[in-house]
């Protein structure tokens, strides 16, 4: 059952609300041409059959002369107003009466559009209220042409449902089919999605199906949505396996499905799924991945899930039939923890399981860094080995807005390390063979925070945010005040200032990230671990990757530590050509210390804090390394050189 309003053919309007515990239902209309604002209809219980026994509790109500605009309510049992639980709009904010929308209304101008495999995204991740100076999806528009310059493909909102006031993160939304008010609402969504098609971009919205926020938060009043048999650090669980449970099951399943059918949506990644608890056999998220499927089948076009969990467990991201969930991918964070901690030294928080270059080894080798070892973190074993995952299905950052938000001050990466650790950070991710993500801003070194922020209206939820905030960073031991989340000005300090992108250093930066980013394209089978040996070595904070490609080689070395490191290339015989050098002075660096061509076995130089990608030219070369890599490192996707036997720890 499709909860909410829907147009028919003929133009009648239908509604329908699940309240399984409610003796009674009325709409109330809010329309002008009735008296007091007032007016109320009937609703009837409506029964939808489910394997074989009667799922009750849906009401219904057919209108032909409700219009798109008009703005209703939901009174339950005479006593209790309340707005839609699937509210497409909300024009007054989350206290409001709901707005009908007609969502077939729209003309869509992406018939054509065949959407981006996720192997060859290049992502950008983005919070609408802070991306520009509107701060609407409208205002989104206007920067298409930059990000498309720049050379990502697919744009990651941060979540637009309906959450209370004007500015917030998204993750205390409360309506879930209702589009951000002060964004633009349903249409200005449509247009940003119809201009990023326009200009091949695909889209990945952010969606929250583990908790709901706590102000507007009125479906306990509609029924049983929660459940107390396990908790959130953000409020209550949702009931997706108790008594009632698979109505609201099916809420969240046909939510997912509406932004794929209504919003042209490419993607979803789905808020923090660990904090998804659900014991049934058959888990919320695999139903998900299974409809999903299904719905791609249908229309013909692939639309993809992303997990964010810090689980580890490959079971999200197997595939059904091999015993596993099916999500397509799902967020590293054990890249991004590895890399951020190699680069600055932190060693506080969730940062003391890591910080050497053996770490970000295994990560390039596996995905995950944690495959079953003991955690001092978390004090227990953690995670299981992604055995047969795919490179396609990890998503990495060095920068995101969990990472920079849940900061002290929302400090950005720029104010943390030095430039030529901005640049060696950026190589690192975007010639991984994961899919990179990017963090707005980040491509030309914003150095405006990314700080939380809320716009609640009561005083007593405002200071218990303020008091969580303050106890969240005690366990990293960060010095300083904790921006007041609900000050404006802490909104308004975490914009992009747009300017910067032209100016300096800043341009330098960003004219580096459009270079690496085109040679990351370059390999259309770039997110691909076949043929992919990884080494470290320790003691130098050396990295060094090979990568066997259709017409090339290509080697790339970073180096972690801070002076200058001799290396030699240990590969079988072949000439090398310097493709990119963060060292060079053009990117602003001190200074090459590498020829332009180099031979095996040949010993070279690496700059301190710098990355450095070789290509292998000449057809002997080619082959040489092919016969090589076929002899002495045999490797296929999800099985490519990954034991410790690969990572030399000697000088």
């Amino acid at each position: 059952m499709i909860p909410g309003v829907r147009f028919n053919e003929k133009g009648q309007c239908t509604f329908t609300v699940w309240a399984p515990h409610r003796r009674r239902v009325e709409l109330q209309r809010i329309d002008s041409r009735h008296d007091a604002g007032e007016h109320l209809i009937e609703m009837h219980p409506y029964s939808v059959a489910a394997e074989g026994q009667e799922a009750a509790g849906y009401w219904q109500l057919t209108l032909s002369d409700m219009q798109p605009g008009a703005k209703y309510l939901y009174r339950l049992d005479g006593t209790v107003t309340r707005p839609d639980p699937a509210s497409h709009f909300q024009p007054e904010s989350v206290h409001g009466p709901s707005q009908v929308v007609n969502q077939d209304a729209f003309d869509w101008k992406d018939n054509d559009w065949q959407g981006i495999p996720l192997k060859e995204m290049v992502i950008y991740e983005l919070h609408v209220g802070t991306f520009t100076p509107e701060g609407t999806f409208s205002g989104a528009i206007e920067r298409l042409g930059d990000l498309k310059e720049l050379g990502v493909n697919a744009i990651g909102i941060m979540p637009v449902a309906q959450f209370p006031g004007d500015r917030n993160w998204g993750y205390d939304g409360v309506y879930p089919y209702a589009v951000q008010n002060s964004y633009g609402g349903a249409d200005r969504l449509k247009e940003l999605v119809n201009a990023c098609h326009r200009n091949g971009i695909a889209v990945i919205l952010d969606v929250v199906y583990n908790h709901l926020g706590p102000e507007g938060n009125y479906l306990r009043d509609f029924g049983p949505y929660f459940t107390d048999k396990y908790k959130t650090p953000w409020g209550e669980a949702i009931n997706f396996d108790g008594p009632y449970s698979n109505p609201v099951r099916d809420f969240f399943i046909e939510n997912a499905l509406y932004w794929f059918r209504d919003y042209h949506i490419d993607a979803l990644r789905l808020d923090a799924i660990h904090a998804i608890f659900d014991l049934s056999a058959k888990h919320f998220l695999e139903e998900l991945a299974e409809r999903v499927e299904q719905f791609s089948h249908e229309c013909g076009r692939t639309r993809y899930l992303i997990g964010e969990s810090d689980l580890n467990d490959e079971r999200l991201i197997t595939p059904r039939p091999g015993g596993g969930y099916g999500l397509d991918a799902q967020w590293s964070d054990d890249f991004h923890h590895s890399l951020h901690a190699l680069l600055t030294g932190e060693k506080n928080g969730y940062y003391r399981d890591f910080g050497g270059v053996r770490d970000l080894a295994r990560a390039f080798r596996e995905g995950y860094v944690y495959t079953g070892q003991y955690s001092e973190f978390r004090k227990r074993r953690h995670g299981n080995r992604p055995k047969d995952r795919k490179a396609q299905q990890f998503v990495v950052c060095i920068q995101n807005h969990d990472q920079i938000g849940n900061r002290i001050a929302g400090e950005r990466l720029t104010r943390i390390v030095d430039f030529e650790a901005l640049k060696l950070a950026a190589g690192a991710v975007i010639l991984s063979p994961y899919i990179p993500l990017l963090f707005m801003g980040e491509e030309y070194g914003e150095e405006s925070p990314f700080a939380y922020f809320v716009s609640h209206t009561d005083e007593h939820l405002i200071e218990a945010v303020r008091r969580g905030r303050r106890e969240e960073f005690k366990s990293f031991d960060w010095q300083g005040e904790v921006p007041d989340p609900q000050a404006v000005s802490t909104f308004e300090q975490s914009k992009l200032q747009w300017p910067k992108r032209t100016n300096e250093h800043h341009a330098v930066l960003l004219k580096f990230y459009r270079h690496v980013i085109g040679l990351r394209k370059s390999r259309p089978d770039f997110a691909d671990r076949t043929g992919m040996r990884v080494r470290c070595l320790a003691k130098k904070q050396l990295l060094i990757w090979h990568r066997t490609f259709a017409q090339s080689q290509w080697q790339c070395i970073m180096n972690f530590s801070k002076q200058l490191q001799p290396l030699k290339l240990d590969v079988p015989r072949a000439r090398w050509k310097k493709i990119l050098d963060s060292a060079e002075t053009s990117w602003l660096g001190p200074g090459s210390t590498l020829p332009d061509t180099v031979q095996s076995m040949e010993t070279v130089t690496i700059s301190p804090t710098s990355i450095v990608l070789f290509e292998c030219f000449g057809e002997q070369g080619i082959n040489e390394l092919r016969r090589a890599e076929k002899q002495n490192h045999p490797a296929t996707e999800g099985n490519d050189a990954r034991t410790d036997s690969h990572v030399s720890t000697s000088v």
